[in-house]
């Protein structure tokens, strides 16, 4: 095989800063427009038949799929998160959910954002993966640009994402033929399975998904929760008809969708 041949089946380039050396770091971080992308999740309860690191695992493979071929990098994901709510993740109390306080979640990413600005990042990119996080990732990186106050250069920013944001009308309509039963109840059902699915089935078990009917669950939150409205499975919705090429879809179009996003925002180079 000639070293061309070689070349053209390489691996992509490492986009997980947590295989850099300290030198290379140093010298990236300091260029325009270094850009670091934070995946967050949970450990969380996604049913039978998904591992509970679901959410962090998505996250992290949507955004190491975002940096390809790109100048950005990929921070190690927060894989702790806040609190799952029974209206959007079945609830706390569900055994194997494991979660932060709002003050240790703000915390953490408080510190997280201010230490890659201060080093010398242009932009910190949090890229969401559990519902439950998002107003509490938004104060963390407020308060860290907060406290870097006059110090923080003019180019510097942060933004705060979650990726189904990125999901198309389009794509929905093929995920979903039946109709889209809502992003609400939409935990274990068929967007996570066929993103799993997709990214990497030998931790899917679909011989143990259920098949129920989506919950119906009250316009309010009450506290402590009736665990009762909460579906045995721990799902909010079914994930029958779920597949890996719908998988593929979902993730190619995310990708595309959020990588063009920052592109354009932050005034990235783009190699592919």
């Amino acid at each position: 095989m000639t070293s061309d041949h070689r070349a053209a089946q390489a691996e992509p380039a490492e986009v997980h800063l947590a295989m850099m050396d300290a030198v290379s770091w140093r010298r990236w971080a300091t260029q325009p427009g270094s850009t670091v992308l934070i995946p967050v999740g949970a450990l969380e309860q996604h049913g039978p038949h998904l591992p509970l690191g679901t959410d962090a695992l998505l996250a992290d493979r949507i955004a190491a799929g975002v940096a390809e071929g790109t100048a950005m990098r990929v921070a190690p994901a927060l894989t702790y998160g806040y609190k799952s709510q029974q209206r959007s993740g079945g609830g706390d109390h569900l055994p194997g959910t494991t979660s932060l306080d709002a003050t240790s979640l703000i915390a953490m990413t408080r510190d997280l954002a201010r230490s890659f600005l201060q080093q010398g990042v242009a932009h910190v990119v949090l890229v969401n993966g559990h519902y439950e996080n998002y107003q509490f990732l938004y104060e963390g990186v407020d308060l860290a640009l907060r406290d870097l106050g006059a110090g923080r250069r003019e180019d510097q920013a942060a933004l705060l994402l979650s990726y189904w944001d990125y999901v198309s009308a389009t794509t929905l309509e093929t995920v979903y033929p039946d109709g889209f039963p809502g992003w609400d109840v939409e935990h274990g059902g068929v967007l996570e399975t066929s993103l799993m699915l997709h990214i990497d089935p030998s931790k899917v078990r679909l011989d143990l998904a259920p098949d129920h009917p989506a919950a119906q669950l009250p316009r309010f939150d009450r506290l402590p929760v009736v665990e009762a409205r909460t579906p045995a499975s721990g799902c909010l919705s079914s994930p029958s008809g779920s597949d890996a090429a719908k998988g593929r879809l979902l993730f190619d179009q995310v990708v595309e969708a959020l990588r063009t996003d920052l592109v354009e925002e932050l005034a990235l180079p783009d190699s592919r």
